[in-house]
């Protein structure tokens, strides 16, 4: 159950943030549009949606999953793996601080993205990525597990992020697309299947009573509500050309 949530409005700056997408410049005021869409979603979903203001050092910003790991007693603030997104946590760390007393950190060397962390249940599956590196993943393993979690790190080959390709619903079931569909660490859950074609899907989010998706992905939309969740679909464009996904837009607590 959430209860809360954070998002950072996009700034104008937004335009000049960081992605490996060849899907053009992001439009700003269809992304602002988006993102509004996205925090009346999150609402609907019985969240309280804290609204950050954008912040002109960080076009990336509005991604505020990268900057932190929420559980219910204690935050990870993180230390993304992007030097030119490193400042973000600066800006996060008051707003974390008015939810949390207890908080730990990532420290240098060690990088970590919140993109990369997926829990389901009492277990955590970190991502070593471009993002999150080795040492950055063993000193999350080390907090999490000095907090009675379980937590298995997973080398990723294709993806971006973790969550790029895999999602938690509820129920012992994930969405998974690529190289997660037969992926060893995975196959104790039960399995929605993205197909190729879909592969964005595969990020989406279960927040209380609805799954949020990316608009556009039929055949995916109809496997989750064929497995009996409530979906609600977002337009995802202007997120999706700077690597962005649902989940990178919230931190979700």
């Amino acid at each position: 159950m959430f209860n809360n949530t954070i998002v950072r409005v996009p700034g104008e700056n937004y335009i000049n943030g960081i992605t490996t997408a060849d899907l053009g410049t992001p439009l700003l005021e269809k992304a602002l549009e988006q993102h509004e869409a996205y925090i009346e979603a999150l609402k609907k979903c019985g969240t309280e949606v804290t609204v950050l203001q954008s912040h002109v050092d960080f076009p990336d910003s509005t991604f505020v999953e990268d900057t932190a790991v929420l559980t219910p007693r204690f935050a990870v603030i993180s230390n993304p793996g992007a030097p030119t997104r490193n400042g973000e946590i600066h800006a996060m760390e008051p707003s974390i601080k008015s939810f949390y007393e207890n908080i730990y950190y990532i420290k240098a060397p060690g990088t970590l993205e919140g993109g990369d962390i997926l829990q389901i249940e009492d277990h955590f599956y970190i991502g070593i990525s471009t993002r999150t590196n080795q040492e950055g993943a063993e000193q999350l393993k080390t907090i999490l597990e000095l907090e009675n979690y379980k937590a298995t790190i997973v080398p990723l080959e294709k993806f971006f992020h973790l969550k790029t390709g895999i999602s938690y619903l509820g129920n012992q079931t994930v969405v998974v697309a690529g190289e997660f569909i037969d992926h060893p660490d995975f196959n104790s859950y039960k399995k929605i299947i993205v197909p190729p074609e879909e592969e964005y899907a595969a990020n989406c989010i279960r927040v209380n009573d609805y799954v949020i998706i990316p608009a556009g992905y039929p055949v995916t939309k109809q496997k989750i509500n064929d497995a009996g969740y409530q979906t609600i679909e977002l337009d995802m464009s202007e997120f999706r050309k700077l690597d962005g996904g649902l989940s990178c837009l919230s931190l979700r607590f």
